[in-house]
């Protein structure tokens, strides 16, 4: 066991949650996140990770954390101490023997994720509930490793745990109907926004997002567009925090751009997300974004501003309707084809990816018949599947 860990308070405060005793596998900036998360919201949790190193790191970043929080006057020193006394550092899986639940956050593999869910089924209770914190990964596959598969469920996060409200819950066809209320229940009692999505590739915020940047990079590669003025168009029309370019150097060119193709290979090549090699390229070069210093902007040297003319302003509409109808259509699928519900996907997008609006409630702004004008052109001008418009979309039109 690690030596040197905090002193696990036993009270147990239960008044708001259904599980109260976690489990956490895996000590990086996702676990520490979901173990923060859980142990403000009154469980006793349990912080694994086979590395005591990592452990010694977490336990710091969390008084860290907690300590800003405090200074900001959001929680009180009695709050701080409560939350520190109810997480134990173990590297040991054998301590998760008495878990109501048990969230895996550690690298993703499916391979070495069943492995590790195979040893925790001869360790935990019958009544525990495993889950994954995967954003990219079969939940149903994952699920098929266990002898009892109808205990497992997926519960995505978003990083940081501790500041993004959202949560998809996603159910494996294995996963017991009545796990599923009562996970989101507790998810819900620690503060979040839950979301219930079908396992689905990209779930749902992966899955609506990719046209946000897929058909950014379309609209450079045509020539139409630089990356500011892109960038400068999404923000100042339609009043999303960052542009495409400046987010995916943000996140990071190979992230984004692995996500990207995750998500094209897992929906059978659909051309709708299908990668661009002028991403492919800049990872090829080692230009990753703001990490490296270089992606679709050069960080080592002062950018310089966008000021937009009066050719500019019938550009950038022209690319804020095009990306935004994109993205309204992927929203329309996601509904159409039963991935979740109208209300989950407004959610999602604005509590995952912090979206100005729902993009079914735009949709209504702007109109479906603008919609429909819009990417029926762009359809009979590419003659690309990317751009078919959802039957969602349609029959909407017909219902008005």
């Amino acid at each position: 066991m690690v030596t040197d860990i905090y002193i696990v308070n036993l009270t147990k405060i239960t008044k708001f949650n259904m599980f109260s005793k976690i489990g956490v596998v895996g000590s990086g900036a996702m676990g520490s996140g979901i173990a923060q998360v859980a142990s403000m919201a009154g469980c006793e949790v349990l912080l694994y990770d086979i590395n005591p190193d990592n452990l010694q790191k977490a336990k710091a970043n969390l008084q860290t954390s907690l300590t800003k929080l405090l200074d900001k006057g959001k929680i009180d020193a009695s709050t701080l101490n409560g939350v520190l006394g109810r997480v134990l550092f173990t590297n040991e899986l054998s301590a998760f023997a008495e878990c109501d639940l048990v969230i895996e956050a550690i690298v993703e593999n499916i391979d070495v994720k069943k492995t590790l869910f195979t040893s925790l089924e001869t360790i935990i209770l019958e009544t525990c509930i495993i889950a994954s914190n995967t954003s990219s990964l079969s939940i149903t596959a994952m699920a098929s490793s266990l002898k009892k598969p109808s205990r497992f469920i997926g519960i995505h996060f978003f990083n940081p745990a501790t500041l993004m409200q959202l949560v998809e819950v996603v159910p494996a066809l294995q996963t017991e109907k009545t796990i599923i209320t009562d996970v989101k229940k507790n998810i819900e009692s620690w503060g979040k926004i839950v979301v219930e999505a079908k396992d689905s590739p990209g779930f749902i915020v992966n899955k609506v997002a990719r046209p946000y940047y897929g058909e950014a990079i379309r609209i450079l590669e045509e020539g139409i567009a630089s990356p500011q003025a892109i960038d400068h168009a999404m923000t100042s029309i339609g009043g999303f925090k960052m542009g495409p370019f400046t987010l995916m150097d943000f996140i990071g060119l190979d992230v984004n751009y692995a996500v990207t193709q995750s998500v094209w290979q897992s929906f059978f090549y659909d051309a709708r997300y299908k990668p661009s090699f002028s991403q492919k390229r800049l990872v090829d070069a080692g230009y990753l974004g703001k990490k490296t210093g270089r992606g679709f902007y050069d960080y080592n040297q002062t950018l310089p501003s966008f000021i937009p003319n009066e050719e500019d302003e019938a550009q950038m509409t022209y690319v804020f309707n095009r990306i935004l109808c994109m993205l309204i259509n992927e929203a329309a699928d996601t509904v159409q084809v039963g991935i979740c519900s109208e209300q989950d996907v407004e959610l999602a997008m604005q509590y995952g990816t912090n979206y100005p609006k729902g993009l079914l409630a735009w949709a209504e702004e702007l109109g479906y018949d603008e919609i429909i004008y819009t990417l029926d052109n762009l359809y009979d001008r590419y003659h690309e599947e990317r751009y078919r418009v959802s039957p969602y979309l349609r029959d909407r039109v017909s219902l008005q």
